[in-house]
């Protein structure tokens, strides 16, 4: 149980809605970030990068994420039932170093849809002070929507500074880079992430006002429907259709939905989607056109309208193309619980013949998270798929269903043995999440035969 003194306020939700990113530090004191930054260099000079292994190598990190502050920030952006996921990496950056080029993550070499709607975040923890000299990490606010960087990214960027200890949450899909090393010392940041397990139905923060407003000093640059759209969205409030046209009504902003310009496009397929119904045949043609950002912007403004857009989407999965399809799937997850009666398309969906496809319709299943005597079952069938994001994806919406799936724990305990490390993980979770007595024996035989010791060495066998 988060202490609600911990939670973000209205403010502070607002803040990350539209800039994508906070920084707070948890009041631990200096020594223990000494003691976490001189292990880490150890661990560096001794083995090379610990990649995912570096919480049993550096335990002492379990502890920043288990404070009560860091906890209450992720809390209030992904929810009470967020997890840590699998992957963890330790990020060094050497003197002398020429920094990195804009990106946004990837997922560990795959690609999907990304979300607008806050499922997912980073954490970057940094052990030692941060300065414009040794090679911060920056940041472009705002970007956490747009897959094209803008073109104005000196004057948007950002840098990441702060005393030893300092912990940034960012969008999952935000623009950043490690900018370049001027000093004779290395400087790390371990990424971690996490991920919301349960779609909101209530402010997970200590609301005061659920009236959307953009922070203080934010210039409008267009999103305002999307920024809009994703506040109520936190709140648990879903769209009802009775929203008034914004901009110059319905043929004006299909139009805009082809606008060479990502914001505009973007601004115009939310403002579409608060519409509900009447909105979704435009909506829906512009998702089966040929052009994918126009597809893209589409399939989000789907998501937006709810339920009143679940029987076109169910059309929209028997569509020739595999990429109306893939962003059908999307836009149903999207909608979440409201497109339960789209579970068993969405179940038959993961025969399709295209792995794209399938990724998007296992990952949906655990967004609608409903049905489960239906997408439970689908959804352990796909552990074996031949593709590697398909059972990832697969033993991550189990994971959503918790004790729902136990249907699904002999597939799960098989899965512990994939041979891709996010199969695995994913499917550790969703055993921890299910907690039946059969789904703990099976996670704990697992933990026990695959256990990392922390204090072995090459140099420490013994």
């Amino acid at each position: 149980m988060v202490d609600p003194q911990h939670l973000f306020d209205d403010e502070q939700m607002r803040s990350f809605i539209v800039n994508g990113f906070v920084t707070i530090k948890p009041d631990l004191p200096a020594s223990f970030h000494e003691a976490i930054y001189r292990k880490t260099e150890e661990v560096f000079a001794r083995e090379g990068n610990p990649g995912n292994n570096i919480l049993p190598r550096v335990p002492e990190l379990r502890q920043v994420f288990d404070h009560p502050r860091v906890r209450g920030a992720f809390t209030s952006i992904l929810g009470p039932g967020y997890i840590m996921h699998a992957h963890r990496h330790p990020h060094i950056n050497r003197p002398g170093s020429k920094g990195q080029n804009w990106h946004k993550d990837s997922y560990w070499g795959f690609k999907k849809v990304r979300y607008h709607r806050p499922r997912w975040a980073m954490a970057f923890y940094y052990p030692q002070d941060v300065t414009p000299e040794n090679g911060p990490s920056e940041v472009l606010p705002g970007t956490q929507y747009q897959m094209i960087k803008p073109p104005n990214e000196t004057g948007l960027a950002r840098q990441v500074c702060g005393e030893a200890g300092a912990l940034a949450i960012i969008h999952f899909d935000l623009w950043h880079r490690g900018g370049a090393n001027r000093t004779d010392q290395n400087r790390y940041m371990m990424k971690f992430q996490f991920t919301r397990m349960e779609e909101p139905e209530r402010p997970a923060w200590n609301v005061r006002d659920t009236a959307w407003r953009a922070p203080a000093g934010v210039s409008d640059n267009g999103l305002e429907p999307l920024w809009s759209q994703v506040w109520d969205w936190s709140c648990g409030r879903r769209s009802n259709g009775n929203a008034a046209p914004q901009h110059n009504g319905l043929s004006s902003l299909a139009s805009a939905l082809h606008r060479e310009e990502e914001p505009m496009r973007l601004s115009a397929a939310y403002a579409l989607g608060a519409l509900g119904g009447p909105a979704v045949p435009p909506l829906l043609d512009a998702l089966k056109s040929g052009e994918e950002p126009v597809r893209l912007s589409a399939a989000y403004g789907l998501g937006v309208a709810g339920q009143p857009a679940v029987p076109a989407l169910l059309s929209a999965l028997d569509h020739g193309d595999e990429q109306v399809r893939a962003h059908a799937a999307y836009a149903l997850g999207d909608i979440g619980p409201p497109a339960q009666d789209a579970v068993p398309a969405l179940a038959g969906t993961l025969n399709d013949p295209s792995a794209w496809v399938r990724h998007h319709a296992a990952e949906a299943l655990g967004t609608v998270a409903r049905n489960p005597q239906v997408a439970v079952p689908a959804l352990g069938k796909a552990l074996r798929d031949p593709d590697g994001q398909v059972r990832f994806n697969a033993a991550y919406a189990l994971a959503r269903f918790g004790p729902s799936a136990q249907a699904a724990v002999p597939a799960l305990r098989e899965a512990l043995w994939d041979e891709d490390r996010y199969v695995i993980g994913h499917a550790a979770a969703a055993l921890r999440r299910i907690g039946a007595p059969e789904a703990q024996e099976a996670l704990l035989d697992f933990l026990t035969a695959s256990r990392w010791c922390p204090l072995t060495t090459k140099e420490s066998m013994y």
